[in-house]
């Protein structure tokens, strides 16, 4: 079996429906009562959104049930199914950890809470029953003030051993930009790496972000609309974070044929893609699917799967990162190899 290397997954978004409905009946009955079965609150959950707006307040209900006391919970579960399910080998995931603190708390209790937060997650990851190498992209947030984001970034770098990059999500921002760049160059003054929610959508597109990033999240609009960019985005190394299902989910595509102008203009350009999940959970798709979909609709071939492999395993951040030794992934990668290799030889 292949191994996969997954860039774009988000921690609120990567609960399987059937975990997170469990979890509402045992904690949070005010919740699952809303519901008359688990197959009603399945299609409330996983079915597709008019738009990206509508689809990201999902992100909400989950964000308020993933508390500190919580996130080991969800965690162990996402990990377990990234490893037995996925055959992940590697695994970013992402979130703002603003989020998971309590809202009874003042914005400067939250932002000390954070930390918490950060470690939270970190410990709960590193499962060696399940040896997925797995590190946390921490998300400043569009509707969050400058001062919340900013120390977002400041906490990444303090976290060297679990942090691997920083994010903005959240939707559309423009009358930010000039702040989100200000951010973006504190975050590589820090040293730290960079991917941003850019070019998903069409309200979503500037050019100006684009020399920011080491990684752009999504970025289909720029071979379906803008390919002119595409000579300076190879000129910079950098990889888009393709998510197929989720622009069905957000009704940005009508139908994933429509990414196949995607692949090949990135290709013929020499752009690397990574594809990704952006919401397993919410999709109830897992990342070889992901890849296999793409195969029976045509976008891709096997040699087009294989590139995008590769990829997805050259743009990771934990190799970039100065505080994370090759020689340690190398090791990690080995490790689940072996067990691999033993899970097959039992099965045989």
């Amino acid at each position: 079996m292949s191994l996969y290397a997954e860039l774009h997954r988000h921690l609120g978004g990567s609960v399987v429906p059937r975990v997170l409905w469990r979890y509402f009946e045992r904690n949070r009955p005010d919740i699952s009562d809303q519901f008359d079965s688990y197959s009603d609150f399945e299609l409330f959950y996983t079915q597709p959104k008019d738009t990206l707006e509508d689809y990201l307040k999902l992100h909400t209900l989950v964000e308020s049930v993933q508390t500190k006391e919580a996130l080991p919970y969800f965690i162990y579960r996402l990990i377990r199914g990234a490893y037995i399910f996925e055959n992940l080998a590697y695994l970013e995931l992402r979130y703002t950890p603003f989020y998971r603190t309590p809202e009874r708390l003042s914005n400067v209790e939250r932002i000390d809470a954070m930390a918490d937060i950060i470690e939270v997650v970190g410990r709960a990851s590193q499962q060696s029953e399940y040896p997925v190498v797995t590190k946390q992209i921490l998300c400043m947030h569009s509707r969050l003030p400058y001062e919340i984001n900013r120390a977002t970034i400041e906490l990444a770098a303090q976290y060297p051993e679990y942090v691997c990059g920083v994010d903005i999500a959240g939707g559309d921002a423009a009358y930010k930009l000039e702040e989100i760049k200000r951010l973006y160059v504190h975050a590589q003054n820090l040293g730290l790496n960079t991917t941003g929610h850019l070019y998903e959508t069409k309200d979503g597109c500037y050019p100006e972000l684009l020399p920011y990033l080491k990684r752009i999240g999504h970025g289909i609009q720029i071979p379906l609309h803008y390919p002119e960019l595409l000579r300076d985005v190879a000129a910079r190394g950098q990889c888009l974070e393709v998510c197929p299902t989720t622009y069905l989910q957000t009704g940005t595509l009508e139908e994933i044929a429509q990414l196949k102008t995607v692949f090949d203009r990135c290709f013929d350009a020499g752009v690397d893609i990574a594809i990704c999940t952006d919401n397993a959970g919410l999709h109830n798709v897992r990342l070889p699917f992901e890849y296999e979909n793409l195969l029976t609709h045509d976008v891709i071939g096997f040699d087009g799967l294989r590139a995008c492999q590769a990829a997805a395993f050259r743009h990771a951040f934990a190799w970039s990162h100065p505080h994370q030794p090759a020689s340690v992934i190398s090791n990690l990668l080995n490790e689940q190899r072996e067990r691999q290799a033993s899970r097959e030889t039992v099965v045989q």
